[in-house]
């Protein structure tokens, strides 16, 4: 890295810790505080009733506090990552990173605890006393020997988990990377040779894993500064290091690399050379890990063993080694089931976890936000990367059966489905309220067709419904094109299997689908010839006159162009008198709960009429979530105290709802702030007909309701379902082009049931 990136780097970072206030970190409360009956409860006299409760039985302090989901992150800043001996003080910023990693990732709350004692003794004892505050302790950069005594005291004397992430974190890491380069080049853990690099608390840890996972003992060679660990050897030996020490009359790397299988290194810089590689065995395994520089450098490796499986610790290199991928999910799952340690069991749960999640197919959120890398199982895809939320359904589940079955669970869990599933369902924000809309899709068979199968988010979607639900999607698009991206993004899709395909360019249907839109649109301006035309390039057009045939249930158009083009074609083939766009519904999930809002795209000044039918539409799908529509007619008039155009149009909507005899919620005209606040809004109009917050803004313009959405997802962190169309029975929707692939697997669900159309 040049000089001037490196000083801009080191600025940003030190702007990142600075701004907008200092620290990665800060308290808030998690109970509201704002009158003296809150004060009342949370502090004196109320708290002792919580305080007697823990009194009488200790487990009710993860009832009753956040206990249960605190991490002490615990260092004395002896052996920071990169860093060395560098003090507790100047450590802090790295402890405050390891718990921002551990709420990001896990939703555990962390303090960071640093701590002025360089004595393993003394340091294990503070550690000790700390056991009341704490549901667990994840010790941080505490330099070897002392790490091993500290956490061997701290294991001894604690009732709740104690885990070194340097030493363990790094092993469970590795030992899932091994697992799987074992699995790719063919090998086995009984029969390969190690020799490894480093004898400080991770490289030990790691070995320690490796004989675990059926490594044998005599096939480990371990090179430290000195040279060969080896019987007799005095300078630098500790017993960690004497339990792999060989026999044997050779003293250097150099000398025992020969027909290694797998080399370790966590060392520093350099120390493996090409010229050893070369005498590695077939297919060698280099997991160079040492950071910033590595052992050795992936082309280098390259340039004598062109089929060598290579990780390293660095996120610029396939198969980075990180222990984000572990921590937060370990301690997840033994946090939830009241653990009172991590065992050999749980780390293992957690290592197959880990390799099983690389060989399935990759999210479509982890391809999101590492585009452009090749996420597919194999030499340069051997762990899953960070960012992969399936890791806290998939390793913390695993974690936490481990300890159910290994006895050491005090809360087990009663279904360890439904856990991974609300684990899912914390990553995935749109996964609850979406349940009752998959559930309803599982076995409907629907046939969805995709206009635009050619797109990657449409693959990845595909992918998921082809797992999650019974429904066969329909691809249009060119086959070469589609395999191509398909073999691209490591999808497992098969064509005939999978799903459907439409080919453009030449499908058998194509006579048939020309003459079904020509006999539609004959008698507005279209020709044969513009027919046939039109069935050759307008993969919307062909999708509507698949679902108008009867070859399919439902269209799923819209991952690119504009809202209306799309529609002009839905409307044309799929319109009938009993079926019209009514309004396009968007869900927005935000951290306050769902909110509905329409309409975005359809009707740009609806009429009273247009906004009646739009109302009686958001109440119908809304009650596809199983939840109780409660609509709120939006104006910058509030209950007849404005002559404008939007108000006026408001109250013609509500005069016709109120002729109707609708059995839901609806109330208005009035501002976005009233219909949010029951409270506002009783005092302003005492004899409202709606109760508490609205759960749906109907609006007078697209305009007005658009905003809105984007405001809260791009402002707020609101996540959109939709936008559905109203209106069509279900025959078709529009989708926008900022969806992703799990935005189209909810409209698909959606799809994917019927739903009656509006009379």
């Amino acid at each position: 890295m040049s000089e001037d990136k490196q000083d801009g780097a080191r600025s940003a970072a030190l702007f990142y810790h600075e701004f907008p206030k200092p620290g990665k970190l800060e308290i808030r409360a998690t109970k509201p505080l704002a009158n003296g009956r809150d004060l009342a409860r949370a502090y004196s006299p109320g708290v002792a009733e919580a305080c007697l409760e823990i009194k009488a039985d200790p487990t009710n302090a993860a009832r009753y506090t956040s206990r249960g989901n605190l991490v002490a992150v615990v260092s004395n800043g002896t052996a920071v990552l990169g860093l060395g001996n560098i003090g507790a003080l100047a450590s802090k910023p790295v402890m405050e990173g390891k718990a921002v990693l551990f709420k990001t990732f896990a939703n555990i709350d962390c303090f960071d605890i640093e701590l002025n004692e360089p004595d393993p003794v003394k340091l294990a004892e503070i550690v000790c006393a700390l056991e009341p505050t704490f549901g667990a302790v994840n010790l941080e950069d505490i330099k070897a020997p002392d790490c091993f005594i500290v956490e061997q005291i701290c294991r001894e004397r604690m009732n709740i988990p104690v885990f070194h992430d340097d030493q363990h974190g790094t092993a469970i890491v590795v030992g899932a990377a091994a697992t799987n380069a074992l699995r790719v080049t063919g090998k086995r853990f009984e029969d390969i040779k190690i020799v490894s690099t480093g004898g400080g608390a991770a490289g030990i840890a790691c070995l320690n894993m490796l004989l675990k996972l059926g490594v044998k003992r005599e096939n480990i060679w371990l090179c430290d500064i000195h040279g060969l660990v080896h019987e007799g050897r005095e300078i630098d030996m500790n017993p960690q290091k004497a339990a792999y020490a060989q026999k044997t009359d050779l003293r250097t790397l150099g000398e025992v690399i020969d027909g290694a299988d797998l080399f370790l290194g966590l060392s520093g810089p350099g120390v493996l050379k090409p010229e050893m590689v070369a005498r590695m065995a077939a297919r060698p395994i280099v997991f160079a890990l040492a950071n910033p520089m590595p052992e050795i450098l992936p082309e280098e490796v390259r340039s004598v063993a062109p089929d060598a499986i290579i990780a390293t610790g660095r996120s610029d290199f396939p198969n980075q080694v990180n222990n984000v991928l572990c921590f937060p999910f370990i301690f997840r799952g033994a946090l939830d089931v009241g653990a009172t340690e991590i065992n050999d069991a749980m780390q293992i749960a957690c290592i197959e976890g880990i390799a099983a999640l690389a060989r399935a197919t990759t999210s479509a959120e982890a391809a999101a936000a590492y585009a452009g890398e090749q996420l597919t199982f194999g030499p340069d895809y051997l762990i899953p990367k960070p960012f992969d939320r399936r890791l806290i359904g998939v390793v913390a589940s695993a974690v936490a059966k481990a300890a159910m079955e290994s006895g050491v669970a005090t809360r087990p869990l009663d279904d360890i489905d439904a856990y991974r599933e609300r684990l899912n369902q914390s990553v995935f924000k749109s996964a609850l309220i979406m349940r009752p809309v998959f559930e309803a899709a599982r076995n409907a068979g629907r046939r969805i067709v995709f206009a635009e199968g050619e797109d990657e988010r449409v693959l990845r979607a595909a992918q998921a419904i082809s797992e999650e639900t019974t429904d066969k999607p329909i691809l249009i698009g060119r086959p070469e094109v589609i395999e191509s991206r398909i073999e691209r993004a490591g999808l497992t899709l098969q064509p005939g299997v999978d799903f459907d395909l439409v080919n453009p360019e030449n499908d058998p249907r194509y006579r048939d689908y020309w003459q079904t839109y020509h006999a539609i649109m004959a008698r507005r301006g279209v020709t044969p010839d513009l027919a046939r035309a039109i069935m050759r390039t307008n993969t919307t057009a062909i999708g509507a006159v698949m679902v108008q045939r009867g070859e399919a249930d439902s269209l799923i158009c819209g991952t690119f162009g504009q809202y209306l083009w799309h529609l002009k074609y839905v409307n044309q083939l799929l319109g009938t008198d009993g079926l019209h766009p009514v309004g396009a519904l968007s869900l927005i999930i935000a951290d306050t709960g769902p909110l509905f809002i329409a309409d975005t795209q359809i009707h740009p000044e609806p009429s009273p009429e247009q906004i009646a039918e739009t109302v009686r539409g958001c109440a119908r799908h809304i009650r596809r979530f199983g939840i109780e529509p409660k609509v709120a007619l939006c104006s910058g008039s509030q209950f007849g105290n404005l002559d404008s155009a939007s108000g006026r149009r408001m109250r013609g909507a509500l005069e016709i709802l109120d002729g109707m005899g609708l059995d839901f919620t609806y109330e208005g005209e009035m501002p976005v702030d009233v219909a949010l606040d029951g409270e506002l809004r009783a005092r302003l109009l005492p004899e409202s007909r709606m109760e508490g917050a609205a759960n749906a803004l109907v609006f007078a313009t697209t305009d007005a309701a658009g905003a809105a959405r984007n405001i809260l997802k791009m402002r707020a962190g609101g996540l959109e379902v939709g936008p559905i169309l109203m209106g069509m029975g279900n025959r078709a929707h529009i989708v926008t082009p900022s969806i992703t692939p799990r935005g189209l697997l909810n409209i698909a669900a959606l799809a994917g049931t019927p739903v009656s159309t509006y009379s």
